[in-house]
């Protein structure tokens, strides 16, 4: 069973790694929320009974995941001391940077809501609607109609 499960991961580790940069900022929260999803997804194997395609079984649990995750860390979120936000401050020296539609594109996204992020990452994965539907748990007709107004409103924050 651990051997299918390493394996599954291994296929689809794209799937994982957009989550994890779509919900957080920082590349320690990218991490943290990594092996949170995993091991979600490990706890959820024994469950798992092929009904779905494997990528739409984990995207699931990797987006319910993050958004689970992001409503823990609001409702705990305290004050940080400036003093200690100074030394959590990037080193401007390192590589990481994207290129620049890619970057306007990562801004545009996290402007918005957890939900819509959930959306149009699916979508820009190539997921098909009724995949989508499954996944988030909406209607077919209900993602169509988001996702025109998640792309409208992308189309927005790009050009402004």
């Amino acid at each position: 069973m651990e051997n299918e499960f390493i394996d599954l991961i291994n296929r689809h580790p794209g799937i994982l790694y957009k989550v994890c940069r779509a919900y957080s900022q920082q590349e320690t929260d990218r991490q943290d929320l990594y092996q949170e999803i995993v091991l979600q997804l490990w706890r959820s194997f024994s469950t798992f009974r092929n009904q779905a395609n494997a990528s739409t079984w984990m995207y699931r649990i990797a987006v319910n995941t993050a958004i689970s995750d992001y409503r823990k860390s609001k409702r705990s979120h305290q004050a940080t001391p400036f003093s200690q936000l100074l030394s959590t401050l990037p080193d401007l020296s390192e590589d990481d940077t994207l290129p620049t539609e890619i970057a306007l594109l990562y801004d545009a996204i996290n402007q918005l809501t957890k939900i819509e992020k959930a959306l149009i990452l699916l979508y820009l994965d190539d997921k098909r609607y009724d995949e989508i539907a499954l996944i988030m748990g909406i209607s077919k007709s209900n993602v169509g109609v988001k996702l025109n107004r998640i792309k409208s409103k992308l189309e927005k924050l790009v050009n402004s």
